[in-house]
């Protein structure tokens, strides 16, 4: 397994961040927290792959965004509203969309219907993906090496938490099978 993650690791941080990313990066951050992958190799791969997919994605909106909208109209209903922040605050629009959960690939395709330039556009994702990734990635490592330390912990403490289950268990099926005899029978 070890040997797994180590040398497809990176492709699945690649895929997932194309796609859509927070999941699998954040799972990253567990294995690098765990010395099976490298943090900054994480992130580096993590940046490229969310990206690319942001960017791939603007071009398909910029393209067939208009046929995308008509083909799904819960989309459309919620596309002139984000147009219209888009419009305005289109560089806080680009960085903050990248942190919406959900949105990473029907975000960059509404973006493209809105007629920002690409080279704007890849400029306030590059910002946004060079937040997003260590974030996310910390994220992953932070709670990695917290679930470590605890089951680390639980190790030493795992004969005193089966006693305390087994004694658990022993007082409920004596409860249990008393009530059960002082209990009075059915009436018919």
């Amino acid at each position: 397994m070890e040997d797994l993650v180590a040398n497809l690791g990176y492709v699945a941080v690649f895929i997932g961040t194309f796609l859509e990313g927070e999941t699998i990066l954040a799972l990253a951050g567990v294995a690098a927290a765990h010395g099976y992958m490298s943090y900054w190799a994480i992130v580096g791969v993590a940046i490229v792959g969310a990206f690319l997919g942001d960017q791939a994605c603007f071009f398909i909106g910029r393209r067939y965004g208009h046929r995308i909208l008509k083909r799904f109209p819960t989309l459309a209903a919620k596309a002139p509203r984000v147009q219209d922040i888009l419009r305005r605050w289109d560089a806080a629009a680009v960085i903050v969309l990248r942190f919406a959960y959900g949105l990473r690939i029907a975000g960059p395709i509404v973006i493209g219907t809105c007629g920002i330039s690409p080279w704007r556009l890849a400029f306030f994702n590059f910002i946004g993906t060079l937040i997003w990734a260590p974030l996310i990635a910390g994220i992953g490592y932070v709670a990695g090496y917290a679930l470590h330390e605890w089951l680390g912990k639980l190790k030493h403490a795992q004969m005193g938490l089966l006693v305390a289950i087994v004694l658990a268990a022993l007082i409920a099926w004596y409860i249990f099978h008393r009530r059960k005899r002082g209990a009075p029978a059915p009436k018919q």
